[in-house]
């Protein structure tokens, strides 16, 4: 069991359900009923400025890479990939294929399907690993996040595949957790993270036998990934190649972050905003290894603690500066709910500010997305 101060201060690291109250009191942290109204409210309130604004889902197929997942999808369903430029992973789009072939759909409809649905999945699993609190907070306060849970993106369906990984880890059901994990690394690269946290895992207790069934799983899982792109690009790292990168991928920490914002004017809104998310993720490392809780968390289940210790080590070594910065929220949003477990007595845990907070952050998000100026102009 675990010391009596981790449940009071409301770091949550085992799966048991929120404690039960008397009829007509409110639980000590939101519920995953609550959480599936706050996630709505979220979605409502994101997505009516933009539809009302101009077309909901011509901003869908202009929105980030939608266009190229979907362009991949569409040669995935008919197995045609003629003409096909191969930038991004195709563990996405492979989902997408699936869902628009199963429901008959556009791949359009298809890739909100599929985006919609992890959001909600991520943010479930979230609680059943970190609580409601700290569930609540990952589904609001991040602008990149809802963009892509109602506009469409890979990070839904990555994030949600490497929580239910930690679940599954948590349960000690290896396989499960090896095949959710793989998969997530056909969504993003970086879950290979998640592969090798687990590695670690099984070789520190020794485990050999379920050490050598974890590694055959991720390689038959890597296998048939690349299959395709050898077969029909002449190269496993097909789409690797194609972002053609001049430097390494990874750095000295801080390093292209301190040079994208020398070498790279941006306004001033998002200058603030990327530098608060730099400050916030790294107070959350810092109580990471200070905050006595979080210790205990991450001695009970190593495999978490691996993966966001080495996730958030990647981000900062990142070495494009011009993406450094400003993609930074972006990037953490894997690791946010360790973030958010480390600095949670900290965090306000009342209802009226978290509900406010996601009615006020959805704004602001679609907001970001239609581009500040263009909704300031169209206000006066």
């Amino acid at each position: 069991m675990l010391p009596t101060s981790i449940r009071e201060r409301g770091l949550k690291p085992s799966l048991a359900g929120s404690p039960q109250v008397r009829s007509g009191q409110w639980p000590s942290e939101p519920g995953p009923r609550e959480l599936v109204c706050l996630v709505l409210l979220t979605a409502v309130v994101f997505v009516f400025p933009i539809a009302v604004s101009r077309s909901y889902f011509s901003q869908v197929d202009n929105f980030g890479d939608n266009s190229a997942y979907m362009s991949v999808a569409s040669a995935i369903r008919h197995w045609n990939f003629a003409g096909l430029q191969v930038e991004q992973f195709w563990g996405y789009p492979y989902v997408i294929a699936v869902v628009s072939l199963v429901f008959h759909v556009s791949e359009r409809s298809a890739l909100l399907f599929v985006s919609f649905v992890s959001s909600f999945l991520a943010v479930f699993l979230a609680q059943r690993l970190w609580g409601g609190w700290v569930a609540g907070f990952f589904a609001v306060i991040n602008f990149d996040w809802m963009q892509r849970s109602f506009l469409g993106g890979s990070e839904p369906l990555f994030v949600a595949l490497l929580f239910g990984a930690f679940l599954a880890a948590r349960k000690e059901r290896w396989i499960i957790a090896t095949a959710l994990a793989a998969c997530a690394t056909t969504v993003r690269p970086l879950g290979i993270i998640a592969l090798f946290s687990i590695g670690l895992a099984l070789l520190w207790r020794r485990n050999l036998f379920k050490l050598c069934i974890a590694t055959m799983i991720g390689l038959a899982v890597g296998t048939l990934y690349v299959l395709p792109l050898t077969l029909y690009f002449g190269s496993p790292l097909a789409n690797v190649h194609a972002y053609n990168p001049h430097n390494a991928i990874f750095g000295i920490p801080f390093h292209a972050i301190i040079k994208g914002t020398i070498l790279y004017s941006t306004p001033w809104t998002n200058l603030l905003l990327t530098s608060g998310w730099i400050l916030f993720v790294f107070a959350g490392n810092v109580a990471m290894f200070t905050n006595a809780n979080y210790r205990a968390y991450a001695s009970k289940f190593p495999v978490e603690a691996m993966f966001a210790v080495l996730y958030l080590l990647a981000v900062y070594c990142y070495n494009y500066p011009f993406w450094a910065r400003g993609t930074f929220a972006r990037f953490v949003i894997p690791a946010l709910p360790f973030v958010l477990a480390a600095l949670l007595r900290w965090l306000p845990k009342d209802r009226r500010v978290l509900w406010p907070l996601a009615l006020l952050f959805s704004l602001l998000a679609a907001a970001s997305t239609l581009g500040i100026r263009n909704v300031f102009h169209r206000l006066y």
